[in-house]
């Protein structure tokens, strides 16, 4: 429900608790079940409340999303319902529900009507967003954009503007991680998956996405002047005419970036994108490829602001292995820095929540779920569930250390990438993105946050900073 939900300030947290409160106080949610399973079916409902007329649950989501799921997981179970603007929204938590949604055995949820009402008109068939055999069918055409070799050439591209801009960050008491990290990304992401060169093209190219993923955060959902969702649609119309405009020249180049290698690519049976097919799929893909990056990226580096031993071990084996630069190969030397990233993904899901439609009645954990219900994967709660990680909301990444027994209580205990078809096409490019990124930071500098510090959240795609994160940064001797 929070990828519906527009960005709050942070200091604002303690007012919609307590607004929220006084509004649960003023108008009690009365439990009540879905709809009723069919007799002898020997389903069980779906209970919830909607919470506030017309609002529903929104402040207590607004005010802190992991404890207002945590709590209804432990009210209701794996399976519950909750009331948001007009909406009521069935939410799955923990691997079990979390596997039967993303497995689909018998195809009952479907990603293009779940995603339509969210983030729709801005990443209209995005890959994400389609389903079943055309899902499948477009998948296979783009898994030619992400084989080892592709990923091999975009490393090559990204390592000298990484470099570049990463040893630019001056020394600061109150550097600002967030967006000058998400900068990066973007001006990365218009080298790299564009081909374009930075300046006044890419950063109209940063200005039209910025716009797009914000119109698809927008609370007032009309095309209103002046308005979130109007700016994100006139942003997307710009870039589909960018795109547009270049594909004949990319279809007979040769580039390396991910816009070229999309238009050339085929599949086994010689299938290849319409043009219509890649402006979509650009779209969606530059999203993906730098929105959830910069939030795992700020996560990791708040995380390691407040914990310098663990600082310290990662920067150690960085320094160990004097690499400069790193390619795929090398990724493998750095285990202390994977297990980190794990540990982080597992905190602050980058893809918090995933959205679905059941398309016809079906089931889930034994609960009655009927045709047209709105499902919320929340893959963000379920990582922070005690009952299969002990101590959740501590960063340790000797979760994941060799020996450790991270995750062998279920497959998709830890699945930020999501699962089944659906699972990440881009997880591979957006793993050595933020490693490599990384280990620049920690060979350069050193780093750290106040005691007291606790960062503040807004929510988007994931949990996000509300206030840049301020770290103190120190240039090292290097």
């Amino acid at each position: 429900m929070t990828a519906l939900l527009p960005p709050v300030n942070a200091t604002a947290k303690h007012r919609l608790q307590s607004a929220a409160a006084a509004v649960t106080a003023r108008y009690p949610s009365h439990e009540r079940p879905l709809a009723t399973p069919p007799p002898g079916s020997g389903l069980r409902p779906v209970l919830g409340t909607y919470g506030f007329p017309v609002l529903g649950h929104i402040l207590s989501t607004l005010a802190d999303p992991l404890q207002f799921a945590r709590e209804r997981y432990r009210r209701y179970g794996p399976v519950w319902w909750a009331g948001g603007v007009g909406f009521r929204v069935v939410s799955l938590m923990g691997p079990d529900a979390l596997e039967t949604a993303w497995i689909n055995k018998d195809k009952a949820f479907s990603s293009t009507k779940g995603w339509a009402p969210v983030i729709g008109p801005f990443f209209h068939r995005g890959i994400m967003l389609l389903d079943f055999d055309e899902h499948r069918d477009h998948r296979r055409i783009m898994q030619q954009a992400f084989t080892r070799t592709a990923l091999d050439g975009y490393l090559d591209l990204m390592r000298p503007g990484i470099a570049r801009t990463v040893t630019s960050w001056p020394s600061a008491q109150r550097f600002p991680f967030y967006p000058s990290v998400k900068r990066l990304l973007l001006d990365q992401s218009a080298e790299v998956f564009v081909g374009a060169q930075i300046g006044a093209e890419s950063e109209q190219l940063a200005a039209d996405f910025h716009a797009t993923v914000c119109g698809g955060q927008a609370i007032v959902r009309a095309d209103v002047p002046g308005g979130a969702w109007a700016r994100g649609l006139r942003a997307r119309e710009r870039l589909e005419r960018y795109f547009g405009d270049q594909l004949p020249a990319r279809r007979a180049g040769d580039g390396t970036d991910l816009f070229s290698m999309l238009c050339r690519s085929r599949d086994e049976d010689g299938e290849r994108f319409t043009d219509a097919d890649i402006v979509n799929h650009m779209i969606f893909l530059l999203m993906a490829a730098h929105d959830t990056s910069a939030i795992a990226l700020s996560m990791l580096v708040y995380e390691l602001g407040r914990n310098p031993q663990w600082q310290h071990h990662l920067r150690d084996e960085v320094l160990e292995n004097a690499d400069a630069e790193i390619d795929i190969d090398a990724l493998a030397r750095y285990p202390l820095l994977d297990a980190a990233v794990k540990e982080i993904l597992r905190m602050y899901a980058p893809a918090g929540t995933l959205f679905r439609q059941a398309i016809k009645d079906t089931e889930v954990v034994g609960h009655y779920i009927p045709r047209n219900t709105q499902v919320a994967i929340n893959v963000y709660g379920s990582m922070r569930l005690a009952d299969w990680w002990p101590n959740p909301d501590r960063f340790d990444p000797g979760r994941f250390l060799a020996g450790a027994d991270a995750s062998a209580v279920h497959r998709y205990a830890f699945a930020p990438f999501g699962g089944g078809v659906h699972k990440c096409i881009g997880q591979h490019f957006a793993d050595m993105n933020v490693k490599t990124i990384m280990h620049q930071l920690l060979r350069h500098y050193e780093w750290r946050v106040p005691d007291s510090y606790r960062m503040q959240l807004t929510w988007g795609t994931g949990p996000t900073p509300a206030d840049g994160l301020p770290i103190t940064l120190r240039r090292r001797g290097v």
